[in-house]
């Protein structure tokens, strides 16, 4: 027979406290482990489920490769969510907790930059052009984990339509939600009109977007940032962190999707509609929108720059890709 030793003793004696302080039986729960089968690695992470979820609407094999990667995206796209609740939701955070869980999220952000060539050089070019119009109108501008990200992460000003935010700078969220910068992405090319994409977008997400940019709207990123300036703790790592997040999230990762449109959407003499119509020459490039997280953090000349050389690098690539196969 087994001896109960002083530590087993001393761990029988704690769970008979916490099952006491909520009047529950310890014995039943210990009959409970006793009868339970042994965890297996399949079952924790739900593995047969998670690889049954892969749809594809057409024959063509490279579609699976498209699904996969867009659902790899948005698991990444949750982990990043989970560090901005555990800053917003923290009562009081440290300039480590804070630089810990942004190190995270730009880990996070990297590892999809980087993965990206996935989906830029994994496809056939005439399978996605032909597969994708079986998706319509599905676009990953319907992506809601995304714009959460973006609205956790600054004051919401800095979502509006960049010829609106003087105008608008003063006024409450809800006024400013009308003028959001990521609808003038899913307008029609030819009428300017609302596409059904983004119909289908603000039925699903408006409500869920505009509650949580009012619930954040005094403890985004940027404000727990400005308190722990006021406290003497946003030294300069934490600022180059702030940098480098709002680099990934703003610049870094709409480009890889604008060399990926690039490859499989640009077409002489013009260039194909994205997925769902969705404006993608003028929606993705950062130097046109402005999309800044923390102007504060930045000189005059680097918001000028924003994304200038990032578009025109690759742009030069396919020019030059374009005359090699002439």
């Amino acid at each position: 027979m087994m001896e109960i030793t002083p530590e087993i003793k001393e761990r029988l004696e704690k769970l008979q406290e916490k099952y006491a302080a909520m009047g529950q039986d310890m014995v039943s729960y210990l009959d409970g482990l006793l009868y339970a089968d042994y965890l297996t690695y399949w079952d924790y992470i739900h593995l047969d489920t998670l690889l049954s979820l892969q749809t594809p609407k057409t024959p063509f094999p490279d579609e699976e490769i498209f699904i996969l990667y867009h659902q790899i995206t948005e698991l990444y796209f949750k982990l990043v969510l989970h560090e901005c609740k555990q800053i917003t939701e923290k009562e009081t955070i440290s300039a480590d907790f804070f630089s810990s869980r942004l190190k995270r999220m730009i880990n996070y952000f990297e590892a999809l930059t980087q993965s990206f060539s996935i989906m830029i050089e994994g496809m056939e070019k005439e399978q996605f052009l032909q597969f994708r119009m079986s998706l319509l109108p599905a676009s990953g501008f319907q992506s809601g984990q995304y714009r959460m990200i973006e609205i956790y992460a600054t004051d919401f000003i800095h979502l509006v339509a960049k010829d609106q935010r003087e105008a608008l700078k003063n006024e409450p969220i809800k006024k400013q939600f009308d003028q959001i910068y990521w609808q003038y992405g899913a307008t029609e090319l030819s009428t300017g009109k609302q596409t059904l994409t983004l119909k289908q977008f603000w039925k699903k997400y408006a409500k869920t977007f505009l509650d949580l940019a009012e619930n954040v709207q005094d403890k985004n990123l940027w404000k727990i940032y400005l308190q722990l300036e006021e406290k003497g703790l946003a030294n300069h790592e934490i600022k180059n962190l702030m940098r480098a997040f709002d680099v990934l999230v703003n610049v870094n990762w709409p480009l890889v999707h604008y060399k990926s449109a690039v490859r499989y959407l640009h077409r002489q003499p013009e260039e194909i509609r994205a997925t769902g119509g969705t404006n993608w020459q003028k929606y993705l490039p950062p130097r046109f929108q402005k999309r800044i997280f923390y102007p504060e953090l930045l000189t005059d000349q680097e918001k000028e720059d924003w994304g200038k050389a990032w578009v025109e690098e690759v742009l030069q690539q396919s020019n030059k890709n374009q005359s090699t196969n002439l």
